[in-house]
């Protein structure tokens, strides 16, 4: 029997529970004969799946994966109710539920309005989780909470020419707009699962009041019987990259050998000659999106590193060439969920997720690209953009004194399957944050990583706003909702403390993502014991005989003092100084105590504050540290050392109590 699978185009977006969807039906079949629920369940018919799969249940019983399958037609016909009871059930044997079966779990539990049950299994599960998905739901949950929608008003319009089958995923072709469609069409056979028409790439003119003007099948790719959808228009290469169902040399469905049918994405020269880009029988990319300043393409696809069902990706190509393997976003944009629709307007990563911390089906996110690798935290538009159904497919350019974008909906209220929504705003949508990031390491020549600081960020009144600690390489990474300053700290015991007050400059073009390295001294590092005290520790240095003046190299050891007592503002210091038995003993007293006094004024002249040193001390030659006494012959280097200063910290044992 063949299985098309990969006729997997819409129903959540380009099919993506069709994708799962085989991948559990492979297992099945691998098990033996398929009951009439699993008929059911991988013909999409999710309704007579439940009716099949309940009356198996009281029969006989069901099989694990089949319990699954009956919390996935649950899921698809909307009782989620009884989705979650069954998607907690088979949690709690822990046994087959993967990432992308936990997080429609989730999504079951918000959709019934059980968030407390959602932070209560993110509890649970927070040690196995990555950091950055509970980073990016604890933010996602409390900005939705507080409705915060950056006080942006959308003119929002469901565009008049959508039709009653899906209509999706715009993308700007010039004056005109391309789309994908299931409308009906005489030479288009219909794929049975959908009931539409296979999908085709449609071309409507953007008129004046921005509505689509009569739109009709784009006929400048190459005609085919099966999918052609999720088009995006390259101005640099003047090609049409989208995707496709794989065929064979003579037209017809190409299969893997486990019956698979999968679609590739080409590039069609608008000038010149078709090929395809990405083509794997056992692979179906979506939604390509191809970057003009980067040379990056941007995809959607299920590979085996799949943080959850689809991941979005990127190649490096020249001129449309494949230079590269796929390459996942990383953990910061992909979830346990489905991401799809990558769209990048201004340094923004927009796309499309189901994660469980959304407001319901789809959501689309926005996610800043701060460099090379690393992402923002993903923000969900809001309500005024999102609904509790499935939007996706979100453009936007420059139109005039604001911007013009389109995006896909199946929310109530629509004309058809999906329908494509129209919006005019002021600025970019999305909430603005900011990032800060660098490394956490001692001011040593090596700049030596530190794990484990605490590093927070404060308001100008010194409340809180987020915490977080460094790596094992010293990075840090914080990010929060935008505001004009903030106070960053850090933090480790027996360390010394940073703190530093930021400005940030509000606009629309301001930057948003701030390296700031932070130095953190360790006590132990500048002090040792000498003489059966904690001291500074510094490197022995001398005056010139009968002199109280300071050299070069003692000014260099006593800057070392003056950065001890920066870093660590509360020590208490006391001075000490020394002298050899030459001389006469009330002559040696006064010289030390001149020495001394010379090594405080030193320290206060350049930022030590008096209250730190509490003492000035002299004592000339009242403690030897060898048998060099009056009247005893001793080379030079024996008198040396006599010859000391030492700065002693009384309150050592009070420092970090």
């Amino acid at each position: 029997m063949i299985h098309q699978d990969s006729f997997n185009m819409k129903v959540s977006k380009l099919y993506i529970p069709f994708v799962m969807a085989f991948l559990a039906c492979a297992t099945t079949w691998g098990q033996g004969k398929r009951s009439k629920g699993d008929a059911f369940f991988f013909q999409y018919a999710y309704g007579q799946a439940v009716q099949a799969y309940e009356a198996e249940m009281s029969e006989k019983g069901l099989s694990p994966l089949q319990k699954l399958n009956l919390a996935d037609a649950y899921f698809q016909t909307s009782a989620y109710q009884k989705a979650s009871e069954l998607y907690f059930e088979m949690f709690k044997q822990d046994s087959l539920m993967g990432n992308h079966h936990f997080n429609k779990m989730l999504q079951s539990f918000s959709n019934v309005g059980d968030r407390n049950r959602v932070l209560a299994v993110l509890e649970t599960k927070s040690t196995e989780l990555g950091q950055e998905l509970l980073e990016n739901a604890d933010f996602n949950l409390e900005l939705l909470q507080s409705e915060d929608e950056n006080g942006l008003d959308f003119e929002l319009f469901n565009v008049a020419s959508n039709s009653p089958q899906s209509d999706f995923s715009p993308a700007f072709f010039g004056d005109k707009l391309l789309f994908s469609s299931g409308r009906p069409q005489e030479k288009k056979p219909n794929y049975a699962p959908m009931g539409e028409s296979f999908l085709d790439i449609y071309v409507g003119r953007i008129g004046n009041d921005k509505q689509i003007l009569n739109p009709n099948p784009f006929d400048g790719i190459p005609q085919s019987d099966y999918h052609k959808a999720t088009p995006y228009f390259s101005e640099s290469l003047n090609s049409l990259l989208y995707v496709l169902s794989n065929t064979d040399k003579g037209g017809k469905l190409a299969f893997d050998d486990r019956g698979k049918n999968a679609l590739a994405i080409g590039m069609q020269n608008i000038d010149g000659p078709f090929r395809l880009i990405l083509r794997d029988l056992s692979t179906s990319f979506y939604y390509p999106f191809y970057d003009e300043q980067t040379g990056k393409l941007y995809f959607a696809a299920n590979f085996e590193d799949s943080y959850g069902g689809t991941d979005i990706y990127f190649i490096y190509t020249n001129n449309g060439q494949v230079m590269s393997a796929p390459i996942n976003l990383g953990p910061r944009v992909n979830s346990p969920g489905n991401e799809i629709a990558p769209y990048i307007f201004e340094n923004s990563l927009y796309f499309a997720s189901d994660v469980f911390y959304g407001l319901g089906g789809m959501d689309i996110y926005r996610s800043n690209i701060e460099d090379e690798e690393n992402f923002s935290i993903p923000v969900n538009l809001g309500p005024k953009v999102n609904s509790a159904k499935d939007d996706f497919g979100f453009i936007m350019r420059d139109d005039g004194e604001g911007l013009l974008g389109y995006f896909s909906s199946n929310r109530d209220g629509g004309k058809g399957k999906d329908d494509i929504y129209g919006f005019k705003v002021a600025q970019k949508p999305g909430l603005q944050t900011i990032t800060l990031r660098g490394v956490v390491a001692k001011p040593d020549t090596k700049a030596t990583p530190i794990g484990k600081a605490a590093v927070r960020l404060l308001d100008k009144e010194g409340n809180l706003l987020k915490e977080t600690y460094s790596s094992a390489d010293g990075s840090y990474r914080i990010e929060i909702p935008w505001r004009d300053a903030v106070i960053l700290q850090a933090k480790k015991d027996r360390h010394s403390t940073f703190t530093e007050e930021l400005q940030f400059v509000t606009g629309s073009d301001q930057e948003t993502n701030f390296k700031v390295d932070v130095d953190l001294a360790y006590y132990n590092d500048l002090i040792e014991e000498k003489e059966g005290q904690k001291v500074v520790k510094l490197n022995k240095f001398y005056f010139g005989r009968n002199r109280t003046e300071l050299n070069p190299i003692i000014i260099k050891e006593l800057d070392k003092v003056v950065d001890f007592v920066k870093h660590f503002p509360q020590v208490q210091l006391r001075i000490e100084t020394y002298t050899d038995s030459r001389g006469g003993s009330s002559t040696n007293y006064r010289l030390t105590k001149g020495r001394s006094d010379a090594i405080k004024k030193y320290l206060i002249d350049n930022g030590v504050s008096a209250s730190n040193v509490l003492y000035s001390m002299g004592f000339g030659e009242e403690k030897l540290l060898n048998n060099c006494t009056n009247g005893a012959f001793c080379i030079e280097i024996m008198h040396q050392q006599n010859q000391r200063s030492l700065i002693v910290v009384l309150n050592d044992n009070l420092l970090f109590q």
